[in-house]
C-alpha cells in the first residue's frame, strides 16, 4: 500500500505554490497579460499554464510548511518579485500614455475622457491612443516573448529560497519610475513644441487685434496644428516606443539581479 506522508502533501503544494504565485504576480502587473480586458479566468489559467510548463525544471525548494509562517513569507517574497517585474514593463506604457496626455492637454483635447477599464479612471482619449499604439509597438518587437523568457531566467537568477529579497531591488524599480517623466515628455516634446508656437502666433495675432476672440480662433488653430504635429511626428514614436521597452527590459534585469540576496 502506498503511502503518503504530509511532508510530501507540503512538498507537493510548494513545488506548485511558489512558482504559481510569482508567475501570477507578474501577469497582474504586465500592461499585456494582465490587462483588465482579459476575463480574471483567463488570466489565472494562463498562470496555472505556465507554472506547469516551469514547475519541473526548477531547483528543489525549501522546505517549508506552505501553512506555517515562514512558507507564508516565502509566498509573499514570489507574488512580490512577479510584481516588481510586472510593473518594470507597466512603467514603460504608463510614460507612452502620459506623452499622451501631455500632447492632448495643450492640443485643448484635456475636456475628451473616458472611462479607462485599465486604470479605472478617466482617461484622456489621446492617452489612450497614445497607450495602444505602444501595446502594439510591444507586440512588434515580441515585448511578450522577452517578459516571458525574463520570468522562467528569474527562476534561475532569483531562486525560490527561505532568504528574504534584498530591497535593492525595489530601489531600482523606484528609480525606474522616473522614466514615466521623462519619456513621456521627451516622446510628446515635437507636439508641444509645435503647439507653443501655435500659442505664441495666436497670442501675437491677439495683440495685433484686440477685437479677434482668441477662443474662437485659439481652439481650431491648436487642434490642426496638434494633428499634423502628430501626423509629422508618427515615424519617429514608434523606434522612440521600441527603444523604451528595450530599456524596460533591461530595467526589469536589473530589478531581479537587485533582488537577490
Amino acid at each position: 500500500m502506498i503511502q503518503i506522508t504530509t511532508a510530501q502533501w507540503y512538498g507537493w503544494i510548494a513545488a506548485f505554490l511558489y512558482p504559481f504565485l510569482r508567475v501570477l504576480g507578474l501577469i497582474l502587473a504586465d500592461p499585456l497579460l494582465g490587462n483588465r480586458s482579459v476575463p480574471l479566468a483567463a488570466r489565472v489559467g494562463l498562470a496555472l499554464f505556465i507554472t506547469l510548463l516551469v514547475a519541473p525544471l526548477l531547483a528543489p525548494l525549501p522546505a517549508a510548511d506552505p501553512a506555517s509562517a515562514p512558507g507564508v513569507l516565502i509566498a509573499a517574497q514570489q507574488l512580490l518579485i512577479g510584481l516588481a517585474m510586472g510593473f518594470s514593463i507597466r512603467i514603460a506604457l504608463t510614460a507612452a500614455e502620459m506623452a499622451g496626455q501631455l500632447a492632448g492637454l495643450q492640443m485643448g483635447l484635456g475636456f475628451a475622457a473616458f472611462f479607462d477599464p485599465q486604470s479605472s479612471a478617466q482617461s484622456a482619449v489621446l492617452g489612450r491612443f497614445f497607450g495602444l499604439f505602444a501595446i502594439l509597438i510591444f507586440l512588434s518587437v515580441d515585448g511578450h516573448h522577452v517578459v516571458l523568457g525574463a520570468l522562467v531566467e528569474s527562476f534561475r537568477a532569483l531562486p525560490i529560497a527561505a532568504a528574504p529579497a534584498d530591497a535593492l531591488g525595489l530601489r531600482v524599480l523606484v528609480e525606474w519610475a522616473g522614466i514615466i517623466f521623462t519619456a513621456g515628455l521627451l516622446i510628446s516634446l515635437p507636439v508641444v513644441t509645435a503647439l507653443l508656437i501655435a500659442n505664441i502666433a495666436v497670442g501675437i495675432m491677439t495683440r495685433a487685434a484686440p477685437p479677434l476672440n482668441i477662443f474662437t480662433v485659439g481652439f481650431p488653430v491648436t487642434l490642426i496644428t496638434g494633428l499634423l504635429a502628430l501626423y509629422l511626428a508618427a515615424p519617429y514614436v514608434g523606434p522612440a516606443l521600441a527603444n523604451l521597452f528595450e530599456q524596460a527590459t533591461l530595467a526589469l534585469g536589473r530589478v531581479v539581479e537587485g533582488l537577490a540576496p
